[in-house]
């Protein structure tokens, strides 16, 4: 009989007994042999072939190594979120950021929106270009979990082979976005697709992150939504580049065209968001096949247009300090929650801001004061 080995000396980093993999017991052992997985270097340079692997083929146009790459951006896990940065690194050198155009669409629920990009995306498709729809979707506050059926509801542009659709749950991120969008629209570009949608779930006046994703800002009005009054206010109207009152047919015709008036009226004494450019505003129809060319055009020229000024670039430049200035505060919190006593110094200065002994506002400073200089006070 074939007697066991010794055990080996223990490492210094011991693998949890959850990844150790069981093989059955052979006829001549007296019972199961364990083996210890990939070291997590090994793991990581799986990983980073994985990503180079992926980035090959998603510079070559594969739409499943598209969809991989989402999933692997997407993810919340820290050694994939490694091999994210390493993927998208390898594949932006290889975008042509000058034939790419991102669109975000918006407005609240039922304002027909995925009718729209279905439309549009057609009409799109029709003058050659491809375009990729980054669907986000509403999460469950109570489960987290999202329906995902935007592509239901777009089925022809679903079998459109010059179009991407991906669905993705906002996971809690306010705004209207998921956490990652910006990311995917990266790897969509990447991928070849040179017009991006980034449609929001239902949204009200005050979601406005997705203005800072995009280059050109389309926001869907339902007819009858309020007033002149309504429209001048400051949040996401101001944002707009165009705007599109919707379901302008049947018995709601004359109201989608009062409602088009009247936010012409509304815009006609906001500041513009840039100079060289007057946001738009048009009526649609799903009945309408004109509609989504009019759109389309209105898109063209805003493109040229901004283009011409140098006002496109601009604004990309500008978007990117914010986009760091985010991702920058994100990294702060998150490494703040981990640092040892952070909590236990939260919840006394919670504790005494809620009997009432000081400000909320001061409880904050406290905490930013002592993680950025623990020695203050002993100086």
């Amino acid at each position: 009989a074939i007697t066991r080995q010794a055990p080996p000396p223990a490492r210094r980093h011991a693998v949890p007994p959850r990844f150790l993999r069981s093989l059955p017991a052979s006829p001549r052992s007296p019972g199961p042999v364990r083996f210890a997985p990939c070291s997590a270097m090994a793991a990581a340079r799986s990983l980073s072939a994985t990503a180079q692997t992926l980035a090959t083929a998603l510079v070559a146009g594969e739409r499943r190594a598209l969809s991989k790459a989402i999933t692997l951006v997407e993810s919340t896990q820290p050694a994939s979120r490694e091999a994210a940065d390493e993927l998208l690194s390898l594949v932006l050198p290889q975008r042509d950021a000058s034939r790419c155009l991102r669109l975000g669409i918006s407005g609240p629920p039922g304002t027909g929106k995925s009718t729209l990009i279905e439309s549009l995306g057609l009409e799109l498709a029709s003058r050659r270009h491809r375009l990729a729809v980054l669907a986000v979707d509403p999460s469950s506050h109570r489960s987290g979990g999202s329906v995902l059926g935007d592509k239901t509801r777009m089925p022809q542009l679903s079998a459109n082979p010059a179009a991407f659709i991906r669905p993705s749950p906002a996971q809690g991120v306010l705004g209207g976005v998921a956490r990652r969008t910006e990311d995917v629209a990266l790897l969509c570009e990447s991928g070849g697709y040179d017009r991006v949608v980034v449609e929001t779930v239902g949204v009200g006046q005050s979601e406005v992150v997705v203005a800072g994703l995009v280059d050109m800002f389309v926001l869907l009005v339902p007819p009858g939504a309020g007033d002149g009054l309504q429209g001048i206010k400051r949040g996401i109207m101001e944002l707009a580049d165009l705007v599109v009152v919707t379901k302008c047919d049947g018995a709601l015709k004359p109201v989608a065209k009062a409602a088009a008036q009247d936010i012409r009226a509304a815009l006609s004494v906001l500041r513009p968001r840039d100079a060289a450019w007057a946001p738009r505003v048009i009526t649609s129809s799903m009945h309408d096949p004109g509609s989504a060319a009019a759109v389309a055009d209105v898109i063209e020229e805003f493109r040229a247009t901004m283009g011409r000024a140098g006002a496109l670039r601009a604004r990309r430049a500008e978007q990117a300090v914010s986009r760091v200035w985010e991702h920058a505060r994100a990294d702060v919190l998150h490494r703040l929650g981990g640092m040892p006593g952070v909590q236990a110094l939260i919840g006394e200065l919670a504790a005494s801001a809620a009997a009432g002994s000081m400000p909320y506002s001061r409880a904050g400073s406290l905490v930013g004061a002592a993680v950025l200089a623990p020695d203050a006070d002993a100086a």
